[in-house]
């Protein structure tokens, strides 16, 4: 199906905000993780180490044992040794609201990992639709009415307007991003109905009143940026997963009245993502 189709939610999948109760995720493992093409700044800064695979798959695998423990259901997808960023599954597809749809994958080191999740949304019968125009699901941020789109190198402002005609019962905010940020969640989550996590100078200053005025802002610094400290993942209940290299910005985020459950993924992020990127939520209350 395509976007020009109209779209009819369905009960299999559903995301009405970044932060309800996580229940059904996709994940893969990160085996053939590997730094091939250099995409953004974090990935040049570790070229020369490069990705240690079995250190990333422990600590990817305690992340999910984490999701687990806290009632989500974990699906794997399988890895695909020629797909080498496919840990980063929140990028191949979004759900809004009951409205599930595959992304539409610009660049070559990507392109085929969407293909992974159409077999696994067939198999299990979930409808979807897919996106005709570049769009990837690390720029779309959905809470309630108000659904929050990056344009950036991966999304195009075609396909924010066509998300626009496709959901008019939505507002959907075009956020154009600074050169350099590869994904609207490496600046910017939302880990409640009241606050988000924002790192400023990616953002216009008509934008970030924007923002400001719908969410409280918790400042993330350009060394907390750098670190992923804005991908961190909500996953119901006040709970937050973050990384413990970002002990300031954890402690900010606790003063808030958060619970900040710290999981090291710094192999992982060596290619410039983080827990946020490395979920794709199917549901959540």
């Amino acid at each position: 199906m395509s976007l020009n189709s109209p779209l009819t939610p369905n009960n299999k999948s559903y995301c009405r905000t970044e932060y309800g109760k996580l229940k059904k995720v996709i994940v893969v493992s990160p085996e053939n993780m590997s730094i091939n093409e250099v995409i953004n700044e974090t990935q040049k800064h570790y070229l020369k180490d490069n990705i240690d695979i079995d250190v990333a798959v422990k600590q990817h695998q305690e992340f999910v044992e984490t999701l687990e423990e806290n009632g989500t259901e974990v699906i794997r997808l399988e890895p695909n040794e020629e797909l080498n960023e496919q840990v980063f599954t929140r990028d191949i597809g979004f759900s809004i609201h009951g409205h599930f749809m595959v992304s539409s994958m610009s660049t070559e080191v990507r392109r085929g990992e969407e293909e992974v999740l159409v077999n696994w949304l067939t198999s299990n019968e979930v409808p979807y639709t897919r996106l005709l125009h570049s769009i990837e699901g690390g720029d779309v941020l959905v809470d309630e009415q108000n659904i929050w789109v990056g344009e950036s190198g991966r999304t195009s402002e075609l396909a924010i307007q066509s998300l626009r005609k496709q959901l008019p019962e939505y507002t959907v905010h075009a956020l154009p991003l600074k050169e350099g940020i590869l994904h609207l969640d490496c600046v910017f989550t939302i880990i409640s109905s009241e606050w988000a996590l924002v790192y400023p100078p990616a953002f216009s200053k008509r934008d970030l009143e924007l923002i400001k005025k719908h969410y409280n802002v918790i400042t993330v610094s350009d060394q907390e940026q750098f670190q992923m400290g804005p991908n961190v993942l909500a996953i119901g209940d006040q709970q937050i997963i973050s990384l413990p290299q970002n002990k300031e910005l954890n402690d900010r985020i606790r003063e808030k009245g958060f619970d900040v459950i710290e999981i090291d993924l710094s192999e992982i992020i060596k290619s410039g993502g983080s827990f946020r990127c490395c979920t794709l939520p199917v549901i959540r209350d």
